[in-house]
């Protein structure tokens, strides 16, 4: 199986008729994706919106009631182990073992992926200097702050050396020093050619890093581009998008005559 071609080239992933329910609940409502290869992408929406769940489907995690993914031309649930082997994957809410230090971790890691135990050694050693963790690597992971189990999973999730790396929020609670932190990583990753898809609904950090996008609302895809199709003629990201998620004309306190002034008036 071959990867398929778009006009921006490459195809890194392909979804084609999306569908997941949960009950009486439309989540994703047969969204269609064809996201380039070699490219910084965003997934984003507003909460709700069916990022999380459609990134779960993508990478294998979550069963679809519809449609087909294909990851650098693999079909997700025909060949999953072919997909798994080419993804690297970083998860909302991410469980790690946390009675394993950060080397133990990443040991574990690199040879449940079938790498020989000195590759992984000097992976982690890398990783871990970059990610400035070198001083926890010893370090329980139940100790770690949250900055640290973002940049921790995210080494994980690069150790095999993946092409196509899907992020959940990776920027979610993490201070500014770790995001810059995690930035340049994935800014060096995507300059060798390999692939990101992260989700977010921080429009301002979408628009610094990425360089297409597709914007998601109500188990929909509204819009996907390049970012500079997808902004069009609005001043930002942010103003593009909340008008294509009908958000534009809101205003928040014209129903709060209430608020302020002083608390029990």
């Amino acid at each position: 199986m071959t990867e398929g071609i778009t006009a921006a080239g490459p195809v890194a992933v392909r979804v084609q008729g999306l569908w997941k329910r949960f009950g009486q609940q439309v989540a994703v409502a047969g969204i269609d994706l064809e996201l380039p290869a070699g490219r910084f992408i965003g997934l984003v929406g507003p909460n709700g919106a069916g990022k999380t769940t459609t990134l779960s489907m993508v990478t294998g995690l979550l069963r679809p009631d519809q449609g087909s993914v294909e990851v650098v031309g693999h079909d997700v649930w025909r060949d999953p182990v072919s997909v798994k082997a080419r993804i690297g994957v970083l998860p909302e809410g991410l469980r790690l073992f946390e009675r394993l230090s950060g080397g133990e971790l990443l040991a574990y890691t690199g040879r449940l992926r079938g790498l020989p135990g000195p590759e992984v050694d000097r992976r982690a050693a890398q990783l871990f200097d970059v990610l400035d963790l070198a001083g926890a690597r010893h370090k329980l992971v139940v100790d770690y702050s949250t900055g640290m189990r973002k940049k921790i999973g995210l080494a994980a999730a690069l150790l095999h050396n993946p092409e196509v790396l899907f992020l959940d929020e990776p920027f979610e609670g993490v201070d500014p020093v770790s995001a810059q932190t995690i930035r340049g990583v994935l800014e060096r990753y995507t300059a060798s050619g390999a692939t990101v898809v992260f989700s977010s609904h921080v429009m301002e950090l979408v628009e610094s890093l990425c360089d297409w996008v597709a914007v998601m609302a109500a188990g929909r895809i509204r819009v996907q581009g390049t970012l500079a199709e997808v902004r069009g003629e609005a001043p930002s990201l942010q103003q593009a998008f909340l008008q294509l998620v009908g958000a534009s004309g809101r205003d928040a306190g014209s129903d709060l005559d209430w608020l302020g002034g002083g608390a029990g008036r």
